[in-house]
């Protein structure tokens, strides 16, 4: 299941704090703030789609994501090599190679760590 945008933007907030009551939550979002009951919507929707949970304390609830930043970010890149790039790796990193700005010492640290990986395989 996916977040859109502006749940991926709260879930943003969510793995950068934590946890975090309504508060917190508006308190991390720069000007203009979203009302509150924009942010207990968003809430509401990723609680429903697994992404979130909460804990009750009295009427407060404190909010926790129920998926790590980093598996949510791997299903959505194999996503897009999958859809965008024929299923193929190999045409995905030389899009990214090409295509965006990287340095030639960014490049050089990406091939070191493809290097570190074929030799732990």
């Amino acid at each position: 299941m996916q977040l859109s945008k502006t749940e991926e933007q709260l879930m943003q907030h969510l793995w950068k704090l934590e946890k975090a009551f309504m508060k917190d939550l508006l308190d991390i979002y720069p000007e203009p703030k979203p009302a509150t009951t924009t942010v207990a919507t968003l809430l509401k929707r990723m609680i429903g789609k697994g992404f979130v949970d909460y804990k009750a304390y009295g009427n407060s609830r404190e909010y926790f994501p129920l998926v790590k930043k980093e598996d949510y970010f791997s299903k959505h890149v194999n996503g897009l090599i999958k859809t965008f790039f024929n299923d193929s790796a190999s045409q995905f990193a030389s899009f990214f190679t090409r295509k965006t700005d990287l340095t030639k010492e960014e490049l050089e640290a990406l091939k070191k760590i493809i290097d570190q990986e074929i030799k732990n395989k």
